[in-house]
């Protein structure tokens, strides 16, 4: 097999063969032979042995991959061989880009998160535009500061102190997978301060609220009167599909459910009676939907709505600021004072809640589902609300 000390315009001048193929060795990488077939084709081969047998090895293409690369790539390749390792089985370089190590992350750590499309929608949104295409091992502890701070300046710091806990899991994921020696992200405080929300509704608030949601209409208007009577998740209610109303009781799969495990929301008479008397799509499984295809949208909207004509109602005074979510901390508060006094183990039930007194062994062990003691307190709650929502002084002077 001939062997020359290979130069670029040697490979360039290199004529194919009448029949078959030749190896050019290029002397001085032992192993590293241009095969050039008969067709006119120039293939970089790497020849070595690898416990015992003799392999070959194809590092690239000519004129693709030049002489350098080629060198470059045959040093890698006998570094493998020299550990014992195949450069057959090597991961290809592009692999490590952060984009397509993210998209593994997702796939294969993430798949089970009910936020899983959230999650990928932050990255896509603050993250892969910068680093995409960086190999994930060249991304420093400094770039990472540099990109958090940018995201707390243009989306706020809670965004910020999300998108980084999301990193700090997919490169200690990484660094599990053997994709990295070490996260960048390790021991990085986090900006700012976390913000708790806190707010509750008071039973005049709950009253003006109620009241407002004759002005919304269907479907938000009953939305919020449903979030208000069960304590549920926003997404439970909006997606709430006819299937999963059995009688008196709306029973969520794991599938639908924060925790993953089944949970059963009692109806109340009042909260029955409402979805009774709503209109129903044809051919749609969905209880509160525009299109019949998806659940309801427009959340923004109908939220400005329901707080205009609370202000209406309330002598033009708007409500101090508040979230769908914050109804269901007002359903766990109010479940707790008086009158209700219900017991945390029961708010819990009702709220779906695996952690507080039914975490880790008292959970395992204790399963009884407080299903009635669930319907008690929950249609103690909606008589208080129509009690509320009757009394006449309970929706005005919301805010002093």
């Amino acid at each position: 097999m001939p062997s020359r000390s290979l130069t670029v315009a040697a490979v360039a001048r290199l004529k194919p063969p009448a029949a078959g193929q030749t190896d050019y060795f290029d002397r001085g990488f032992p192993g590293l032979a241009l095969r050039v077939g008969y067709g006119g084709s120039k293939t970089w081969v790497y020849f070595h042995r690898l416990h015992g047998k003799l392999r070959r090895h194809t590092l690239g293409r000519f004129p693709a991959m030049e002489l350098a690369a080629a060198r470059d790539a045959w040093r890698a390749a006998r570094k493998l061989v020299d550990k014992g390792e195949s450069p057959a089985h090597r991961r290809p370089p592009e692999a490590d880009a952060f984009g397509n190590v993210a998209d593994e992350w997702l796939k294969r750590d993430q798949a089970e998160n009910r936020s899983a499309a959230a999650v990928a929608a932050i990255l896509a949104r603050h993250v892969l535009p910068l680093w995409r295409d960086r190999m994930i091992g060249t991304i420093t502890r400094r770039d990472a500061v540099e990109l958090i701070d940018r995201v707390a300046d243009r989306a706020g710091t809670t965004m910020a102190r999300r998108l980084q806990a999301h990193l700090h899991r997919l490169f200690r994921w990484s660094v599990g997978r053997s994709i990295i020696e070490l996260t960048p992200l390790a021991d990085l405080p986090k900006p700012g301060k976390e913000v708790k929300r806190d707010r509750v509704l008071e039973r005049a608030e709950i009253a003006a609220v109620w009241k407002a949601t004759d002005a919304v209409g269907l479907p938000f208007g009953a939305i919020f009167r449903l979030l208000l009577l069960t304590g549920a998740r926003r997404e439970e209610i909006a997606a709430l599909r006819w299937s999963e109303i059995a009688g008196d009781a709306i029973r969520l799969a794991g599938a639908r459910t924060k925790n993953g495990e089944p949970h059963v929301i009692p109806l109340a008479p009042q909260a029955a009676a409402l979805i009774a008397a709503l209109p129903r799509i044809a051919d749609s499984e969905f209880v509160f939907t525009t299109t019949g295809l998806t659940p309801v949208s427009g959340w923004s909207r109908a939220r400005r709505r329901l707080d205009a004509a609370a202000a209406e109602a309330n002598a033009g005074a708007a409500l101090p600021p508040w979230r769908a979510h914050d109804l269901r901390r007002t359903v766990a508060t109010h479940l707790q004072r008086p009158p209700i006094g219900a017991g945390l183990q029961v708010i819990e039930a009702v709220l779906g809640h695996l952690s507080g007194s039914r975490a880790g062994i008292v959970g395992i062990y204790q399963r009884h589902t407080f299903d009635a003691e669930k319907r008690t307190v929950l249609e103690a709650w909606a008589r208080e609300i129509e009690r509320l929502v009757s009394a006449p002084n309970e929706a005005a002077n919301v805010v002093t």
